[in-house]
């Protein structure tokens, strides 16, 4: 069901918004339109314009939140909004002074390790490298060498040149090492070698002994720098550990405050004489609304205009969806579809008992059934899962088709059918001759859904003051005449009754068609429009006309052959389930392979469950709701978090 909205408007002096928002509307949700657009006709307004003075604070405490929240869940401790600025404020000079200290450890450790990597892959190196670098004849590169291009140096230049090149480590793809030469052949060497693709590496002069010396001695101050950030780390943590609760409810209170300061966002300011006041618009349900009036009835400082949804009102209402627990979940498939707009019809329980209906027919077995109740009922307990509640519900019919069918776990022989079975029930019908039962049970089924889905489209159009949808559509009074009549005519033909008299054609078969073909005109006409009754033409619009209806009489019939799917269904699943028993040899009465019979159980309900799912939602969105649904709502959104 949608829940009844009624426009408010909410004005005061400019100076008490604050109290007005945090004592009265926080109580309740409401849904803010913008006011400068919802009053647009009137003069003289302005935006509420005013920085938001908690939004830094709030900024500061989510930041430190979320650090006492990384371990384990805290309790919010109850705090006023002086205390929450004082202690934001202490922590934040606290722990920006140590968050500093952090940092700078944290980049001394960062140039450590790249120091660490730098001179790692030259530890084989067992010579001072303060000598090397104090080289005075011999010059002298760092660096790394493809493998590749090492081998091809080696064996075609190396003999040729005054170097020597010291290997030091190696992967897959690199050689690491230093290559000396004389400083006269330096410039010609180290072209050669650039020439090999050597990447040249620096090693700073702060190092002192071997590289394995300097590499230890750069691990051990690394080493130490974590240290020393890990403590600083430790009590930081210490300060948040100890003000945990209150840091958390300080960022509750903050945050409830920053919110409904943003109110100012929806607001509009009016000047009256001397004074500024301010005007706030927006949706609240009705019941809501009583209890508001009664709250603020001795307070004289606020001012309240209460409007119903009419022409008077410029916004569009938003929708809220409100239905009992047990049909909650299939809210989830209708928005999927769409919101309902504010004055259609909430399809939800119409879902909820089609949906289940459909599904029990098509799924129909009582074990699997079973299994899909109480396995959708504990999801969706303990999880809240809104598909597991659908999928409970939908065991539940699939339960009592399976009774029905005299159908567990496959087995046919358990139980005794209630009503048929399937696949061997068969019909015999003039005309047409012997036929599934479940097939023409299905179609009589879709022929029902079918008028019932034009009597929710008109109800709608009714709500809506549309003419054309009332009375000249498709899914109309005169659709519901036409098919009506067809399903009125194929039951007495199919029963033995003789064909209804040609007067009885004329005016439940032609007459609606007619009346269809010329909907616009004749909506014109009603609605007393000014203007031509046909738009382009006589010819245009017959033309048009007659292949609007032949669409028309096609989808007709088409979507009721849709619903054969139902029957097919049903007949496919118990072949399914017998295939399953005969590849467990239990077709027969013969000993059973059990395992099979379980493994073929999960397969069939996890496969076929799913396809008839997703079948019947199929369904639900091109056979019925295309033909009374549009789905085009507005959310309820409220502005403010309900405060009790």
């Amino acid at each position: 069901m949608i829940v009844k909205m009624k426009f408010l408007s909410l004005t005061g002096p400019k100076a008490d918004i604050d109290r007005i928002v945090n004592k009265y509307l926080s109580k309740y949700e409401i849904h803010l339109e913008n006011a400068l657009t919802e009053l647009s006709t009137v003069q003289n307004l302005t935006p509420y314009i005013q920085t938001n003075p908690y939004k830094e604070l709030l900024s500061k405490a989510n930041e430190y939140s979320a650090l006492v929240q990384k371990d384990a869940p805290v309790t919010p401790a109850e705090i006023s909004l002086t205390d929450s600025i004082d202690l934001i404020t202490e922590l934040d000079g606290q722990l920006t002074d140590l968050n500093r200290k952090k940092s700078d450890l944290e980049s001394k450790a960062s140039a450590l390790a790249d120091s660490m990597q730098t001179i790692q892959p030259f530890r084989e190196i067992h010579y001072n490298l303060k000598s090397i670098l104090d080289f005075h004849f011999i010059d002298f590169r760092f660096g790394k060498i493809p493998k590749e291009y090492l081998l091809k140096f080696e064996s075609y230049v190396y003999d040729n040149f005054n170097t020597i090149f010291y290997e030091c480590d190696a992967d897959e793809n690199y050689v690491w090492g230093v290559y000396f030469s004389p400083k006269e052949e330096a410039h010609k060497i180290d072209a050669v070698y650039s020439s090999m693709h050597f990447e040249r590496i620096f090693i700073p002069d702060e190092y002192h002994g071997t590289p394995d010396e300097a590499y230890s001695n750069l691990n051990q101050s690394y080493e130490d720098l974590l240290k020393q950030i890990e403590a600083v780390g430790r009590q930081m943590a210490e300060i948040l550990k100890k003000d945990g609760p209150a840091l958390l409810g300080a960022r509750n209170r903050l945050n409830s405050l920053s919110q409904n300061f943003d109110v100012r966002k929806m607001a509009a300011c009016t000047k009256a004489q001397t004074d500024t006041f301010y005007i706030l618009c927006g949706w609240m349900a009705e019941d809501d609304i009583e209890n508001f009036q009664k709250d603020i009835a001795d307070d004289t400082k606020v001012f309240c205009v209460v409007q119903g949804n009419g022409k008077d009102v410029m916004a569009k209402p938003p929708t809220k969806l409100k239905n009992p627990k047990i049909f909650k979940p299939y809210e989830m498939y209708v928005k999927m579809y769409g919101l309902p707009n504010y004055r259609e019809m909430d399809p939800t329980i119409f879902v909820a008992i089609t949906y289940s209906f459909i599904f029990g027919i098509m799924f129909g077995d009582a074990g699997q059934g079973i299994c899909l109740m109480i396995g959708g009922l504990l999801l969706y307990k303990y999880k809240h899962v809104a598909l597991a509640g659908i999928i409970a519900a939908a065991g539940v019919f699939s339960t009592f088709f399976g009774i029905m069918f005299g159908s567990f776990f496959g087995f046919e022989n358990v139980i005794p059918a209630v009503w048929l079975k399937p696949k061997t029930a068969m019909s015999k019908l003039p005309g047409i001759g012997s036929i599934n039962t479940i097939m023409v049970c299905a179609v009589a089924f879709g022929m029902f859904l079918i008028l019932l889905t034009m009597i929710l489209h008109i109800i709608n159009a009714i709500r809506q003051h549309d003419t054309m949808e009332k009375f000249f559509d498709t899914n109309s009074l005169a659709g519901f005449v036409f098919y009506g009549s067809i399903v009125v005519t194929i039951v007495l033909l199919m029963t033995g009754h003789s064909f209804p008299a040609v007067w009885m054609i004329i005016v439940f078969f032609v007459l609606p068609l007619i009346v269809m073909f010329c909907k616009e005109p004749l909506t014109k006409l009603v609605d007393k429009r000014k203007g031509k009754l046909v738009e382009g033409g006589v010819g245009m619009f017959i033309v048009q006309g007659f292949f609007e209806m032949f669409e028309v009489l096609l989808s007709y019939f088409s979507n009721t052959l849709s619903f054969v799917r139902i029957g097919a269904f049903a007949v496919s699943h118990a072949a399914m389930m017998g295939v399953v028993l005969m590849l467990a040899g239990a077709e027969n009465g013969g000993s059973p392979n059990w395992i099979a019979i379980v493994l073929g159980n999960l397969f069939v309900m996890g496969m076929e469950g799913l396809i008839v799912g997703i079948q019947v939602l199929r369904l639900e969105y091109y056979e019925m709701f295309s033909r009374f649904y549009k789905g085009d709502g507005k959310p309820f959104t409220p502005f403010l978090k309900k405060k009790e």
